[in-house]
């Protein structure tokens, strides 16, 4: 699809990774409503600010209410709470669920009717190398993509129909304030995976690999869970 003119809903848009996405898709023509909690965060020039809480129905609902010439949705919005899964707050297990499957199926729900309304378009889900690594200090943080994978390989068959394409990026650790504490040498630039993941989407590609360590651990992929 050409992003060029294209509309595009972005969660997570004024900081991190989803800054990038915000930046990127004003460059190549796009109108773009950075989504952001507290909207008055939002500080690209260009970009609408959205108010959207994805963990929120009504602000979901509100947000599709909106932005109704929507053609493109980045899922992009998410955390890390190190909540492991035996002795972790229970609160923050669920919390990592809710920010990245159950807040990006509620935000797809609610834009694709608008996206089809719109003559089609794309999703991206920003996804994580543990989709497939799972250890055990990201033990919810691993569930929750896990379960969003699971979640993007059904939608995307049920929405290829209905004329729209769903990419998903598969990513480590980036240089963004979520991973602040790890060695310079270990991150990839937020940059440089968001130009991969818009190429991506407009060539109509399924996945997106965008560092070494997801190329290796999708390659792994049948190996002995020991391994």
């Amino acid at each position: 699809m050409d992003l060029k003119d294209a509309v595009a809903v972005v969660t997570g848009g004024n900081r991190g990774l989803g800054r990038h996405f915000v930046t990127q898709l004003l460059e190549r023509g796009a109108k773009v409503y950075a989504a952001a909690r507290d909207p008055g965060q939002v500080d690209v020039p260009g970009a609408v600010p959205l108010r959207l809480d994805i963990t929120d129905a009504e602000s979901v609902a509100e947000a599709a209410r909106v932005a109704t010439d929507t053609t493109v949705l980045v899922n992009n919005a998410g955390i890390s709470t190190h909540a492991t899964l035996l002795g972790g707050d229970f609160d923050l297990i669920r919390l990592e669920m809710e920010t990245h499957f159950f807040g990006p199926l509620a935000v797809t729900r609610a834009f694709a009717p608008v996206i089809e309304a719109n003559g089609g378009g794309g999703i991206i889900n920003v996804l994580s190398v543990l989709s497939w690594v799972h250890v055990p200090d990201y033990g919810a943080y691993s569930a929750g993509k896990a379960a969003a994978w699971a979640m993007t390989d059904a939608v995307r068959q049920q929405l290829a129909p209905r004329g729209i394409g769903v990419t998903s990026v598969h990513v480590g650790y980036m240089d963004t304030d979520m991973a602040s504490y790890v060695d310079p040498g270990q991150k990839v630039d937020p940059a440089q995976v968001a130009a991969a993941a818009l190429d991506g989407l407009a060539a109509g590609r399924p996945e997106i690999l965008a560092d070494e360590l997801s190329r290796a651990a999708k390659r792994d992929l049948a190996a002995p869970p020991a391994a």
